[in-house]
């Protein structure tokens, strides 16, 4: 379904539209706050201590109430509780217009307080509702949707509250923050029911065993976790380049116009939009993980450029919006273009993250997952602002800051895809399905999204693995030749996916043995483990006589069989076609890779022979390549 007939659905359009009001109130209320507290500064340090304090109160509370809002998440209808919480932001802003009218930073700030208390408890009940109402195909749809309106209600919360400062309008304000407050309760009346995942889950107030059920939650799977990771690093680097704006306006740029911040932030705001909706037509409806390598390195490149800007040099755009106010704005191009890229990369970065986590988790411990999710957002973002304090005490510029961490973001992600194999072999597969081949699936709905299953592979080339890895939306653990596990620079890929080495008999007894025990091991443990029982990859493109391993590891492990084949790879340049496989010179091909997925159920006749002859005698039905 495309983004457009998804938004129009009611399964999504009023929780998109609440998410929406939310985000924009957040931003009005916010960002007329910080923007006077950037101006009313007396330095630049001031300035940065004020507007990162500021930030990092809002988030304090993702801290220290995330795991109650987890459980209630849990226990009711999320509508319901989309309905409590909405309302509670009515109150919330009657404070916060007393707050502006009486020009109290005690009220203000305790107002943003409350409201990042609000999005805490809103926050797990809009990411856990997702996979209620949508397919797994429209994850990544869902989810591009909720960045880009996200961002679109930064964008325009960031006009209208730069706007508002600028007037310094009390009532204004107080009109407005009331009246979105209103709009997002309104709108959240129309959220269908999304059942309670756990009812007779009973709340806690134990803060430290809360807390450690929420890490244990997100430590249920190594995937999960990692991922985790990386969202929460993602919030760290943003939270850390947002809150430089103003600064970077009023210090590097030179501005004395509030405006050229709205502007910025804008531009970023538009670019992680339009981001969320490419990152969703990249991946074609798939959760593409391939796209996290792509973001992260976008969003150090660019940041980088971005510090590293000789605004005197520079090419000036000229802003003229007189709709809104802005006028003779003058903002480097170059400023501009690496912002927008940092934010496209952005979203190219945390799209398929977030799919990943949802698509991944238990749904009876979804909610408490996504606050787990949340309180290591918080922890990282109140760093980011304490860290980025200390370095202002410590004399770093803005533009310092921003290149640390920007190479800090190199540094770390590089670490984290390595931790998670799936997330390179993603890529590599989404650069080969984008450049050389089209990728066809049929009934890979079939594979079971949790507990252990065992694949059955006809072996026709060399990216036979990176191929099954496209195909199944599981990580994969594979069984293959333990000459390939040792090969230098391929050894720590296999290693790291915990792929499992097998040798004959007649090699290494010992390590064969070792070898079926690690696939009974993991299969005990529910992973997804795939074999290619030809033992090599064909030379003629016919399917060779399967070994009987299969047999004993079937015979030891009572676990579903799926047959797959896979067609097209025949012939190509990592096959064996001519004797010697990637001998010949590569040429693009858009060559028709197709997978076909079917159960396999063994039959008890003897007549039939063995398991893996039944299983070759199936496979030569489906393999398409061996007719030739």
């Amino acid at each position: 379904m495309s983004v457009t007939k998804l938004l129009l659905q009611r399964r999504f359009g009023p929780l998109f539209l609440t998410q929406s009001a939310g985000a924009f109130n957040d931003n009005v209320f916010k960002n007329a706050m910080v923007i006077m507290l950037a101006y009313q500064s007396t330095s630049e340090a001031s300035g940065g201590f004020l507007v990162n304090g500021a930030a990092g109160l809002f988030i304090l509370p993702f801290f220290l109430f995330s795991p109650i809002a987890g459980q209630i998440a849990d226990k009711f209808d999320k509508g319901t509780v989309m309905r409590w919480v909405k309302a509670s932001e009515i109150l919330i802003m009657i404070l916060g217009s007393i707050g502006f009218y009486l020009h109290s930073m005690v009220l203000l700030f305790l107002s943003l307080f409350l409201m990042g208390t609000h999005s805490t408890f809103f926050g797990p009940v809009k990411y856990s509702i997702l996979p209620q109402h949508l397919k797994e195909s429209e994850l990544m749809a869902g989810n591009a949707l909720v960045e880009m309106g996200t961002f679109m209600a930064i964008l325009f919360g960031t006009i209208l509250g730069g706007t508002l400062a600028a007037q310094s309008e009390s009532t204004i304000i107080a009109s407005w923050i009331m009246g979105i407050a209103i709009a997002g309760w309104i709108f959240s009346i129309y959220i269908p029911k999304a059942e309670a995942s756990d009812p007779s889950l009973k709340i806690s107030f134990n803060f430290g065993r809360d807390m450690r059920d929420l890490i244990a939650i997100c430590r249920q799977r190594e995937g999960i976790w990692n991922a985790v990771m990386g969202i929460s690093w993602f919030w760290y680097f943003g939270a850390t380049i947002l809150a430089q704006i103003p600064n970077y306006s009023q210090h590097v740029l030179g501005s004395s116009n509030p405006n050229t911040t709205t502007v910025l932030l804008a531009v970023f705001s538009i670019s992680v939009g339009v981001g969320a909706i490419i990152s969703e037509k990249l991946s074609g409806g798939e959760i593409e993980l391939g796209l996290v390598p792509v973001g992260a390195l976008g969003m150090s490149i660019f940041a980088i450029d971005l510090a590293f800007l000789e605004v005197g040099r520079a090419a000036m755009a000229q802003i003229n919006l007189p709709f809104l106010g802005i006028m003779n704005v003058e903002i480097p191009w170059r400023t501009m273009v690496d912002l927008a890229m940092v934010g496209v990369s952005s979203s190219l970065f945390i799209v398929p993250l977030y799919a990943y986590v949802q698509s991944r988790s238990d749904s009876q411990k979804r909610s408490r997952l996504i606050a787990g999710n949340n309180v290591f957002n918080a922890i990282f973002m109140v760093a980011s602002a304490i860290v980025t304090m200390i370095f202002y005490k410590c004399g770093l510029s803005t533009v310092n800051i921003i290149a640390v961490t920007a190479v800090m973001n190199f540094v770390i992600c590089t670490w984290l895809i390595t931790l998670i194999p799936e997330f390179v072999m993603r890529f590599i597969v989404w650069l080969l399905a984008s450049t050389v081949y089209r990728l066809k699936y049929e009934g890979r709905e079939l594979i079971p999204s949790v507990g252990p299953a065992l694949i059955v592979c006809n072996h026709a080339s060399y990216i036979d693995w990176f191929i099954v890895t496209a195909a199944c939306r599981r990580p994969v653990r594979y069984v293959m030749e333990q000459y390939f596990f040792e090969m230098p620079g391929l050894h720590l890929f296999a290693a790291a996916n915990k792929n499992i080495p097998i040798v004959p008999a007649k090699v290494d007894a010992v390590l064969m043995e070792k070898s079926f025990e690690l696939i009974s091991e993991a299969l005990n443990d529910g992973h997804l483990v795939c074999i290619f029982p030809e033992g090599q990859i064909t030379y003629d493109g016919k399917l060779a006589p399967f070994k009987t391993g299969v047999n004993r590891i079937l015979k030891t492990n009572d676990v579903p069989v799926y047959m797959l084949a896979i067609n097209g790879l025949w012939g190509s340049y990592f096959s064996r076609l001519g004797g010697r496989a990637m001998s010949q010179t590569p040429t693009p091909s858009w060559r028709v890779i197709s997978m076909i997925f079917k159960p396999f159920y063994k039959s008890e006749d003897e007549k039939d022979g063995t398991i893996a002859n039944q299983l070759e005698a199936a496979m030569e039905q489906m393999c398409t390549d061996t007719k030739g």
